[in-house]
């Protein structure tokens, strides 16, 4: 059975969600019958390359909020974070295209690699002072991914490289009526939104293993990243 979970590095709900549906995806029996693939999902397609912000800035910009605001929006997510106990910086990240980094995570599908690129830059975002970016952090992550330096190289030169793959995600996404990240679909037969409690992904893989007939799961107002970039902010 396939999982398809689209999602984008710079959504935070990306983070939290991918650490709990790993988790509902450990308790889930037939879990080594699982066959789990990355799809790409832009929340600022719409950035120029190079054009990266302090995302304390960003958020106060786009939601019309203070700094100090701001600053209080990324600890109620950096809660959660560290609540699954993943790292997260409120401090000193940016904001950027990612045009760039679902290209190199296409490559790491054709090697075999994608997990472990996407583990490593989700990290080097939220939680390491490295911005995702710089090409030069590309590069190492791909080279700590287990993917060839000179193959990654090639690739962020060339930006006609896995750039069809990375349309067609997009394209296919919207065809599937996602409109926000992260976004999970398994086996073309039922999609679960947004940052589940990791349950939620259990019980959805066992329905969907057994071969019913799929209710939605999960509360509908479960946080997420919208396709215009605006990301959910939990209440305190």
């Amino acid at each position: 059975m396939r999982v398809e979970i689209w999602s984008d590095i710079a959504c935070p709900w990306c983070y939290i969600g991918k650490a709990r549906f790993e988790k509902g995806l450990a308790a889930f029996a037939h879990r080594d019958g699982i066959e789990v693939v990355h799809r790409s999902f832009e929340l600022d397609p719409r950035r120029a390359k190079g054009d990266t912000a302090p995302v304390i800035d960003m958020l106060a910009a786009k939601y019309g909020r203070t700094r100090e605001e701001a600053r209080a929006m990324e600890e109620h997510v950096a809660s959660n974070a560290r609540a699954e106990g993943l790292g997260y910086r409120t401090e000193g990240r940016d904001h950027g295209n990612t045009f760039d980094i679902h290209r190199l995570s296409h490559l790491a599908k054709a090697r075999g690699r994608q997990d472990e690129l996407l583990d490593l830059a989700y990290r080097a975002n939220f939680a390491e002072e490295r911005s995702v970016f710089d090409a030069d952090v590309l590069i190492a992550l791909g080279v700590e991914a287990g993917l060839d330096e000179d193959e990654v190289r090639a690739v962020l030169a060339d930006e006609s490289a896995y750039a069809d793959d990375v349309r067609a995600d997009e394209r296919e996404a919207a065809e599937l009526g996602a409109t926000g990240v992260p976004f999970f679909v398994i086996d073309r037969r039922y999609g679960v939104s947004g940052g589940q409690p990791a349950e939620v992904f259990t019980q959805a893989l066992e329905q969907a293993w057994q071969g019913r007939a799929l209710t939605p799961l999960g509360a509908d107002d479960s946080p997420a990243c919208d396709a215009d970039g605006s990301c959910e902010v939990p209440s305190a």
